[in-house]
């Protein structure tokens, strides 16, 4: 089969199309043909050599797939059948023709979706629910601060802070980025660029800050990110796109408002935890991704490129200029 494949970390320039061996489904795995895969910044990073697959994932590229079952492992409980229209969160191997996946991550594709938007959803759609519910415990009512508001992410936890009856408000960079955000369902929107997002959040709010704040930036963010956050609020790091290091108060800033500061990693999660997070999403949230669901919910795809043109889909999605996902087409 064919794959998305690098020989040694660096630049986009050492991304191509590899003929590898197809893999075969073990204990209670399913064979998957995929369809379309999506980027993520994970992704870039591995392809960087400073994000390693989990020990006994596959090395291949791809957190996330959407596809037809073609084959099922020993010991499937039967919940699928070849044929079956299925997408899933990976630890690895997604931007392949072929990926193995435990039957658990695996879940239905809506019937009007197709492949290419069905594969905008795992990864965003699972990070945000995981993200507000099991770490953030959203509650109706509440403010939530959602950082890179026009990523995939970022345009999935809008949709779902709405669901959950809460009031989403983001930062973006650009104009087009924060009207996007405001189509989906932003209650207002920053441009962290030319305005200090802290102080608007605090008029937003009144002076009472945020109750929860989706954090895929880091170290930059630390002091206006406390600064806007409630007494007893929840400040959720999900990732460092300006680094880790931290130079100040932190700790003392956070004891003055009893606040908390929450970390998740969804591709290290285990097996069981993950489809966990899978079952509760098919049962609470894939249900309103159909035609006539109130309120539905909608993936927004940024672009389609062709599993050969990978190196491609790198450099755009570095340029940071993405509304949505960047979905990968996988050739027959």
């Amino acid at each position: 089969m064919f794959a998305a494949y690098f020989d040694c970390p660096g630049g986009p320039e050492n991304l191509y199309m590899k003929e590898v061996m197809k893999p075969d489904p073990g204990e209670g795995e399913v064979l998957v043909k995929v369809s379309a895969s999506a980027l993520n910044r994970a992704d870039l990073l591995q392809r960087r050599g400073k994000y390693p697959p989990p020990t006994g994932a596959s090395d291949i590229l791809g957190l996330e797939a959407a596809g037809s079952v073609a084959g099922l492992g020993p010991g499937c409980s039967g919940r699928w059948k070849v044929g079956d229209a299925v997408m899933a969160l990976l630890s690895g191997g997604g931007q392949a023709q072929y990926v193995a996946v435990p039957e658990g991550f695996l879940m239905p594709i809506p019937k009007d979706m197709t492949f290419i938007q069905a594969a905008a959803i795992p990864e965003a759609w699972l990070t945000a629910f995981q993200l507000l519910h099991f770490v953030g415990k959203v509650q109706e009512g509440e403010t939530v601060l959602i950082h890179a508001g026009a990523s995939g992410v970022g345009m999935a936890a809008i949709q779902l802070v709405r669901l959950a009856k809460a009031i989403p408000i983001v930062t973006a960079g650009t104009q087009e980025k924060l009207e996007a955000t405001a189509n989906a369902g932003a209650a207002a929107g920053f441009n962290y660029k030319n305005e200090d997002f802290s102080e608007k959040v605090l008029e937003f709010t009144q002076g009472s800050g945020v109750d929860i704040i989706l954090d895929c930036v880091g170290a930059s963010y630390w002091e206006k990110n406390l600064n806007c956050l409630s007494t007893d609020g929840r400040w959720i790091i999900y990732g460092l796109l300006s680094g880790g290091e931290v130079h100040g108060d932190l700790l003392a800033r956070l004891l003055s408002k009893r606040a908390s500061i929450h970390t998740s990693l969804l591709r290290s999660r285990d097996k069981e935890a993950s489809s966990g997070y899978e079952q509760a999403f098919t049962e609470q949230v894939l249900p309103h991704f159909s035609r006539g669901a109130s309120p539905r919910l909608q993936p927004l795809v940024d672009s389609v490129h062709p599993l050969h043109a990978i190196a491609e889909a790198h450099r755009a999605m570095e340029a940071n200029e993405n509304i949505g996902k960047i979905v990968i087409e996988i050739p027959v």
